[in-house]
């Protein structure tokens, strides 16, 4: 079982992991700010160094982090270990971030989500994930109720049952930490975010391809790929 601070740190360890590899593992300030970033989480918390660091002490005994050394650097670093202590494979690693830093989720919600940090070809995909998981002896996620006004069920993680409500209401309707009230500075606040969000998806996206599209060149022969192609024919000159 763990702690609200102990699994935002881990959904934060295994997100930047797969969104950032080039930074990660990650320093105790940047952990302290993935933490407390207002995209892609819910809710938005405040967690200080210290709440950090006992939580990365807590996940360390139950073999979830671990501290690194790094050639040419000082500063203490951390990287997860949650594929081994938690024994899951990526898809399910991300699925369970996924649900860790923003509560429970319907399956399409999971899969547009969940696949800016790893690939998830198919709804069919995460449903046969979640099945895994619930399935197991000791449940990883089990299914919860609808939002009002929805019939789509939601998934939920069990790591820490009592992290996120279940009880469908938006976050500005809530006291759990999340965004609270309302009015034109809420709507354009939420708003900005979404975008934010939205732009995180889009770079993890077109980094993902860029990736493929250098290693199908590579198979067949050819050269990486240009980032930006020249024009076919020179501009007009005045």
């Amino acid at each position: 079982m763990l702690t609200s601070h102990e699994c935002r740190v881990l959904g934060t360890l295994v997100e930047k992991a797969q969104t950032t590899p080039g930074q990660y593992p990650l320093t105790l300030n940047a952990l302290v700010n993935g933490c407390n970033q207002k995209n892609n989480r819910d809710p938005v918390t405040s967690i200080d160094e210290e709440q950090a660091l006992a939580a990365l002490d807590a996940l360390r005994a139950k073999g979830l982090v671990r501290e690194v050394s790094m050639d040419g650097s000082r500063v203490a670093k951390f990287r997860h270990v949650a594929r081994e202590g938690l024994e899951v494979d990526t898809a399910s690693l991300v699925i369970l971030a996924e649900l860790l830093l923003r509560g429970p989720q319907t399956v399409g919600e999971l899969r547009g989500r969940a696949t800016r940090m790893h690939p998830l070809e198919s709804m069919e995909v995460v449903e046969t994930v979640l099945a895994g998981l619930a399935g197991r002896p000791e449940p990883l996620v089990r299914e919860v109720a609808p939002a009002p006004g929805s019939r789509a069920p939601r998934w939920a993680q069990m790591l820490c049952p009592t992290l996120h409500p279940i009880d469908g209401r938006p976050p500005a309707q809530r006291r759990d930490g999340a965004e609270i009230g309302g009015g034109a500075g809420a709507g354009v606040a939420g708003r900005r975010d979404e975008l934010a969000e939205r732009v995180d998806d889009v770079a993890a996206r077109l980094e993902r391809l860029e990736r493929e599209v250098t290693l199908l060149r590579a198979a067949i022969g050819g050269g990486a790929p240009a980032r930006h192609a020249a024009p076919l024919d020179p501009p007009d000159r005045p």
